[in-house]
């Protein structure tokens, strides 16, 4: 069984921005976690992992392999290496950490959490102002809750890892194909309806890839063209940061595929036969 470890897969709102399984996909193996969410409620890498323990249970149970697939690593490395204790944040501190900008937010962790701020980018506003409000609300660094985490199903499971790392020219070309694809698909229709009710544009969903680019462009402020080249734009800047992530961060010793995957090749198929051996 297929289990969603991609952050924006698991909002119903996202169905096409996402590139969520298709009908088809869907009816050739059972998928768990895709749509699952409505785009008014965020979902935390702890919310994700509670979730995906309990569908990974419920399949082993069935005696059944659930793969997990998906590009959020902190998603992935939360559900095996477990979650700080981190207390409840102080509701004050939270909303004046969320209420302001992304540069004051960097140079008051800059203070505050040397560490943290150097490992993360002005620019990476959410995890930012994380950083500051644990900071803030309980005395410690984030990083020092990282120490102790609690959780993990990492030690208690048959891991069969692979990293699929296409060439980056062949990645970044299927980046800039996918986006006026999603347009000339139901994106805009998508973002159309998002924009109807009304959310919060903090919320993850309303900051998706593709959310506010077309939001431009149905308000007048770009055009149909500048829409798509700036999405393209972002699509490839976030397969960045998501290669760089998995070349670096997950251990040496799983196994990186780094030739082309789609169509499937004879080397791909080697590569996961492994899932079902041991």
């Amino acid at each position: 069984m297929i289990v969603n470890a991609d952050s924006a897969q698991l909002y119903r709102d996202l169905r096409v921005l996402s590139a969520a399984p298709s009908t088809d996909d869907m009816g050739r193996a059972e998928h768990r976690l895709y749509g699952v969410i409505d785009g008014a409620g965020p979902c935390s890498a702890a919310d994700w992992a509670a979730m995906a323990r309990r569908e990974i249970d419920a399949i082993h149970r069935q005696h059944r392999l659930p793969i997990l697939v998906g590009g959020t690593g902190l998603y992935l490395r939360t559900l095996l290496d477990g979650i700080a204790p981190v207390p409840p944040i102080d509701p004050e501190i939270r909303g004046q950490v969320r209420n302001a900008a992304a540069e004051a937010n960097h140079a008051r962790l800059t203070k505050l959490d040397p560490a943290a701020a150097a490992r993360l980018k002005p620019a990476d506003s959410t995890r930012t102002a994380r950083a500051l409000e644990v900071v803030l609300s309980t005395g410690r660094t984030i990083g020092d809750w990282q120490q102790h985490r609690r959780g993990g199903i990492g030690g208690a499971i048959a891991l069969r890892p692979l990293i699929l790392l296409p060439p980056r020219d062949w990645l970044y070309a299927r980046c800039d194909q996918r986006f006026p694809a999603m347009v000339a698909n139901g994106a805009v229709e998508e973002v159309e309806a998002l924009l109807q009710r009304n959310l919060d544009p903090r919320l993850p969903v309303m900051r998706a890839i593709g959310v506010r680019e077309i939001a431009a462009c149905l308000s007048g402020e770009t055009g149909r063209e500048q829409a798509i080249a700036l999405g393209q734009q972002a699509t490839r800047q976030y397969a960045k940061r998501q290669y760089t992530w998995f070349a670096h961060q997950p251990p040496p010793e799983w196994p990186r595929f780094t030739g082309i995957p789609i169509p499937v090749r004879a080397e791909l198929v080697e590569a996961l036969s492994f899932l079902q051996s041991g």
